[in-house]
Order: C-alpha cells, then structure tokens, then sequence
C-alpha cells in the first residue's frame, strides 16, 4: 500500500498581504474615477445640444435628418465609450487592489489613451463642462498611477501571487 506524507498538523493558507495605504488611495482614487466618468457620461448627454450644433457648424449642407443622424450615432459611441471606460477603471481597481503586477502597466497604458484622448478633445469638443470634468478625470488618473509606481506601493506588486 501507499504510505501517506507526513503532515504537520492542517494546512494553512498563506495570508495575503494587505496592499499598503499607497495602494490602497490609489484604488479609491480609480474608483472616484468611475465615479467621475458616470458624471462626465451625464453631462455629454444633457448637452447634446451643443454636440447638434457643433455638428452643423462643422458641415452646415446636412439635412435634417442627416443631422439627426450623425448626432445619434455620435451619442451611441459616447455612450458605449463611457460604459467601457467605466468597466476598465473597476477592473483596474480590483486588479490593483489584489497586486497585480500587471495592472500597474495596463493602468499606466490606459492613462497614456486617456492624456491622448483629452488632448483631442480640447481641440475637438466646445462643451466647457465636458472638457473640464475630463481634465478632472485626467488628474485623478495622473494621482492614481504616480500611487501604484510610487516606493511604497513597489514591495506589493513583487511578492509571490501566493502571499496576496
């Protein structure tokens, strides 16, 4: 017959670590984030009326309902854009919180696509209030990845998946 291992008494899992307060502030921060893209979704559509003007100003041989049209079509990608946008600043907060190595990159990846996309829409939209919230937006992003790469927060990211 097979003998069995030797044990010394229940196996215990190891104890994950908790993320330090770096970590910690950054992910309320992505959080906030999400928080803030619901806002900035809310203020894109109450002043669509703006983006119909801007439209037409842009290309004034539309017809009614060409107009119609390029309006709805660029409410449903805002609308879509926000959405996804929302679910990647979640994602990145439970991944962050749980020190994946990873998210570090992809968060900074995805404030890199944020910093291009404010920048084009400076120039692009006229909505004050649009570009404002997507600054303040920016900012947050800017705070929360200078928390992940910060000193403190590097120990959290390198220990073994085990010990998390």
């Amino acid at each position: 017959m097979y003998e069995s291992y030797p044990t010394s008494g229940p196996r215990q899992e190891p104890q994950r670590s908790q993320p330090p307060a770096s970590v910690r502030t950054a992910v309320k921060l992505m959080f906030a984030g999400a928080g803030l893209e619901v806002v900035a979704l809310l203020i894109a559509v109450v002043t669509t009326g703006s983006l119909r003007s801007a439209i037409f100003r842009a290309n004034p041989n539309y017809t009614p309902v060409q107009l119609h049209n390029v309006e709805v079509a660029r409410t449903a990608v805002l609308v879509i854009g926000a959405l996804i946008t929302i679910c990647l600043w979640l994602w990145m907060a439970w991944a962050n919180d749980r020190g994946r190595g990873w998210a570090r990159i992809v968060s900074a990846v995805f404030f890199g696509i944020n910093t291009l996309d404010l920048l084009l829409s400076i120039d692009v939209v006229h909505a004050v209030a649009t570009v404002i919230i997507g600054g303040v937006i920016w900012l947050v992003g800017l705070a929360a990845i200078v928390l992940i790469f910060n000193k403190q927060s590097g120990p959290f990211y390198q220990q073994p998946s085990a010990q998390r």
